[in-house]
């Protein structure tokens, strides 16, 4: 059973140096405990996530070409997160105007840095599905 993700659930990447507050966009109606819920088109950059402050994936190319500059030692430069797709939901058949919602479980994967991005609080407490 999942939490019912709105705008202001707390986001985190395993390569960010911090977490960053999600914003809704895609809908405005639909709300949990006053706030808009989340649905799987909330995951553009700068419009619905902020940065995660600063990446150390070796798979970010900016990472990568800073690190080998370096000799090797790893050198985080700042997150550019790109999503690959849209949010994955874990229950696919709630949904908001015919778009799937998010709850606390869902995941978004990042095409540049390769990063699971995941929930670690949904914004809210009461909704759930």
């Amino acid at each position: 059973m999942g939490v019912l993700a709105v705008s202001g659930a707390q986001c985190t990447c395993p390569f960010g140096t911090s977490p960053c507050s999600l914003q809704v966009t895609s809908q405005l109606s639909c709300l949990a405990e006053g706030k808009p819920i989340a649905t799987i088109q909330d995951m553009q950059p700068g419009a619905n996530l902020a940065t995660f402050g600063m990446c150390s994936s070796l798979a970010n190319p900016t990472v990568a070409a800073a690190t080998a500059a370096a000799l090797g030692v790893l050198t985080p430069q700042p997150c550019t997160m790109v999503p690959a797709g849209t949010w994955i939901p874990t229950n696919p058949k709630i949904m908001v105007g015919g778009i799937p919602c998010l709850t606390n479980e869902a995941t978004l994967l990042c095409g540049f840095g390769a990063g699971t991005i995941k929930m670690i609080s949904p914004g809210q407490t009461k909704v759930l599905v």
